[in-house]
């Protein structure tokens, strides 16, 4: 069968490869065989591919997330039936054709979007646990964050809304203030020291008590202004590539927390399950929705990571004929 391995860990656009690989074989007891169709590809895997996480030995099949079919049971299962769509397991080498997996992890998706449940496997459950983990957040309480419009940011706005929390969003382009407000944010506002300002005027006497970034820099500074005293500041990426800018005096004054969250975390692995169920309504609903820049077969892998790395939410068609 098909899959993306590499040979060494390193610069993803020199050591992947589209390969042939030993079929999976037959599930065994409390075992599923899944034909994955679709795969994320995202900023984590490119870190993976260079080796930031550890990993097997190589050569090895990457991939983080995938969505695809049940394809076979093994003795004992009964949470999944043959021709089911389920997410594969997270962190599961999923860039392939076909994979065995635990069924205690598993559940049946509904109806919808292939697109969109394809997305499910770590953006809503980074969301969810971010809202869940650090603060006991009640309903009305705000949460502030940056990069509003990626997968993650996405997820917030719904998960928050559904959860009764209000959001404050914060976007590098003017167009998406509307366009997030359409999917459920309460205040979006251009990224910029101003915004300070118009978020406290909207909230008046409202408590910011969580802010979340993906941004890292000078971003992280109006995160920091905009906390109420004894906030919490999580971050669990750093798209600008810059050292988060904290003003002490700030994080002294307010008494401020600030912590870093990785899904991968042993302490979160248990709850990843239920956040996927509890967001999979969300999609059907159409209350959670992440637009997709492109969709390439396998065989296209160097060209996806190219687009991935300009921007845009890419998925990899792993079913597709194309790959040869």
């Amino acid at each position: 069968m098909r899959a993306l391995q590499i040979s060494a860990y390193g610069d993803p656009l020199k050591v992947l490869e589209l390969a042939d690989i030993p079929e999976p074989g037959a599930p065994g007891a409390g075992e599923v065989l899944i034909d994955v169709e679709l795969a994320p590809l995202n900023k984590h895997d490119l870190l993976f591919i260079r080796g930031f996480f550890g990993g097997p030995p190589t050569p090895t099949v990457v991939g983080n997330e995938g969505f695809g079919r049940v394809a076979a049971v093994g003795p004992g299962v009964a949470n999944v039936k043959v021709g089911e769509h389920v997410l594969a397991p997270i962190f599961g080498l999923t860039w392939r054709e076909r994979l065995i997996a635990p069924a205690q992890g598993l559940f049946p998706l509904p109806d919808g979007d292939r697109l969109q449940f394809a997305q499910l496997g770590s953006n809503p459950p980074t969301a969810a646990l971010i809202l869940s983990e650090y603060m006991d957040l009640k309903p009305g309480d705000w949460v502030v964050q940056n990069g509003g419009n990626s997968g993650v940011g996405r997820s917030l706005i719904a998960i928050a809304k559904l959860r009764g929390i209000r959001t404050i969003s914060l976007v590098r382009r003017r167009e998406l203030i509307d366009e997030l407000k359409a999917a459920g944010a309460d205040l979006v506002l251009m990224d910029e020291p101003a915004a300070v300002a118009e978020a406290a005027r909207v909230i008046g006497k409202g408590s910011v008590r969580l802010a979340v970034d993906t941004v890292g820099g000078d971003a992280t500074a109006t995160l920091v202004q905009m906390l109420s005293d004894r906030g919490v500041l999580v971050t669990y990426s750093a798209a600008s590539g810059q050292p988060l800018v904290i003003n002490g005096l700030l994080l002294i004054g307010k008494q401020l927390t600030v912590k870093g969250f990785f899904l991968g975390h042993f302490d979160h692995m248990s709850k990843i399950l239920p956040a996927q169920i509890e967001a999979a309504p969300l999609v059907t609903s159409g209350a959670l929705r992440v637009p997709v820049a492109a969709v390439y077969p396998m065989s296209k892998i160097k060209d996806a990571v190219a687009h991935l790395l300009k921007g845009g939410k890419i998925l990899i068609d792993v079913a597709s004929a194309s790959n040869g």
